[in-house]
């Protein structure tokens, strides 16, 4: 038994989970008229209704008990304060300074680090506006109209998604075109679509070495002076955002169009910082100001608020209670938003990346379940899907629902059907329909009894499916921003329960690996033996196929 399993908090936690199992939540509401009321919560512009939830006040009170024990707050302060958690790469996790707008000192290694953040967003802004005012021209003297964004997982995920969510906001100076794979097609695709004379190419990669991102942007230089520019143009064409200065120059990159990353901020936290670029490209420096104002704002809440009223605190014990005590094996994110639509896919990348992991802090074994799977989509379209397995399936599934209650261009039908149908789905999950409901629904079709019982089975919903729902008025940069971070610190807080290093990723750094591996052998510059024999026959087909004819 490890630790954590054997706190006494978890120990009661099991035995409330037992009692909880045998009730259901309709006749929690039927006892409790004020339960909505009671299970809200309103922090940084997002409502908060968990009342459909399968959890009573016992089990929220041990729930708090539990991230108690767990040092959920000193943890929390740790990382603001910038002492190293990260404890496999002996570094600090300061994502949060990115968007520090108080006057507090964040300090590395005995140095503040805001003076050097503070610099690097002036740098941002004034390049941003060099680009949408036109005084930064292409070699030819023509303005720069589009922009190819090239990186990959955190260097691609969050600009992208923020972008594609924030559409409404995106400046008509440019347009901002994303590729992070290294399937040829894609940066084909990208490259024929513009042209070269006014292309600048923004290059993310901390290391300039990440094999997907540097392919794609030689790919990209080859086809800039394959289509008449030379390599003394690349400086007015390409800008890095990179701590590999030397090879950004070499490359050909101007050193004042070089943008920094720190250590102390991981690639799936990577937007607040110079990764962000192409999202001021795209929106204005104002609105990618207001991103991470609105993170800020959730920042501060965060550290500040008590555990009970502590939005993200309450989203991770949940998650923790379904995780280890019902068995489920994934949480699904339903955005009744159209733009919020890649939101599943970023909350995918930053809880699965940061909690798939199989040892502690100390690099024990688990013993008990930790990051689930994260998968979505955005509503309604889902609701002609898979929302079947999610009331009829035999597993529980959690559930987070997101509505603006206003959209851009709203057409009061459209926006009342699509919150008709957020707020029905909600209710179906908890409610379900009994036998006996299913039963009489098929009284005079003609069946006989066998057959109305048959039937009636079929139709029957359990119900008792828990979920969450997030209102907020519109989403602006401000609310995406908090958004955004309130999963951040939720991951955050079940790693700390868990026991786990949310910060590092070794599995990911093992495929660069053995991919940089893989691609020696296809290229013939590896031995065969290197390779089991499953790859050894994959590559000599691969090899096959694309030999010369």
């Amino acid at each position: 038994m490890s630790v954590l399993t054997s706190l006494p908090q978890w120990q009661k936690l099991s035995e409330l989970a037992e009692s909880v199992k045998s009730a259901h939540m309709r006749d929690w509401f039927e006892a409790d008229p004020q339960r909505a009321e009671k299970m809200q919560l309103e922090a940084c512009g997002i409502f908060l209704d968990y009342a459909k939830n399968r959890v009573n006040d016992d089990a929220l009170s041990a729930l708090f008990d539990l991230a108690r024990a767990c040092n959920v707050e000193t943890l929390r302060d740790a990382m603001f304060s910038g002492e190293q958690i990260n404890s496999t790469e002996g570094r600090a996790v300061l994502h949060t300074a990115l968007r520090n707008f108080s006057d507090r000192p964040v300090m590395v290694d005995g140095q503040n680090v805001m003076p050097e953040v503070h610099d690097t967003l002036a740098k941002i802004e004034a390049f941003t506006a060099s680009i949408h005012n036109g005084s930064h021209k292409g070699y030819t003297g023509k303005p720069i109209k589009h922009i190819v964004a090239i990186g990959i997982g955190g260097s691609f995920l969050g600009p992208k998604i923020m972008t594609e969510a924030l559409k409404p906001h995106t400046v008509d100076a440019v347009k901002v075109h994303f590729v992070a794979n290294v399937d040829g097609c894609h940066i084909h695709d990208v490259l024929s679509s513009v042209d070269f004379e006014e292309t600048l190419v923004v290059m993310s990669s901390k290391s300039f070495s990440t094999q997907e991102t540097l392919q794609n942007t030689l790919t990209a230089k080859d086809w800039f002076i394959k289509s008449g520019g030379t390599q003394e143009d690349i400086a007015k064409h390409f800008v890095a955002v990179s701590s590999n200065v030397k090879a950004a120059t070499d490359f050909g990159i101007s050193a004042d169009n070089i943008f920094p990353m720190w250590d102390w901020v991981g690639g799936r936290y990577s937007l607040w910082s110079a990764i962000g670029l192409p999202i001021s490209l795209a929106l204005g420096f104002e609105n990618f100001k207001g991103l991470l104002e609105g993170a800020f704002e959730m920042d501060t809440h965060f550290a500040t608020a008590p555990l009970e009223q502590n939005m993200p605190v309450l989203l991770a014990l949940l998650g923790v209670w379904y995780r280890n005590f019902f068995d489920a094996q994934s949480h699904v994110l339903l955005p009744y938003c159209h733009y919020l639509r890649g939101l599943p896919a970023y909350v995918q990348q930053l809880d699965m990346e940061s909690n798939g992991k199989e040892v502690t802090q100390e690099g024990d074994s688990v013993d008990y379940p930790t990051g689930p799977i994260i998968w979505g989509s955005e509503g309604t379209n889902g609701q002609h899907s898979f929302h079947q397995l999610i009331h009829q399936g035999s597993g529980v599934i959690p559930a987070d629902f997101m509505l603006p209650l206003n959209v851009p261009n709203q057409d009061d039908t459209h926006h009342a059907m699509l919150a008709s149908n957020c707020f029905g789905q909600t209710q179906a999950l908890m409610q379900g329909k009994t036998f006996e409901a299913c039963y009489a629904d098929l009284d005079g079709k003609g069946l006989d009894d066998a057959e109305r019982k048959r039937l009636a089975a079929h139709k029957t919903m359990p119900g008792n499916k828990p979920s969450n729902t997030f209102l907020f008025e519109s989403l602006t940069p401000n609310i995406l921003g908090a958004l955004v971070a309130m999963y951040e610190h939720k991951v955050f807080v079940q790693g700390v329960i868990w026991n786990l290093n949310s910060f590092d990723q070794w599995g990911v750094e093992l495929g660069k690996v053995l991919g940089n591996q893989v691609l020696a052998g296809i290229q013939g510059e590896a031995d065969k033996d290197n390779f089991d024999a499953s790859t050894q026959q994959l590559i000599a087909k691969f090899r096959a196929a694309n030999a010369p004819k």
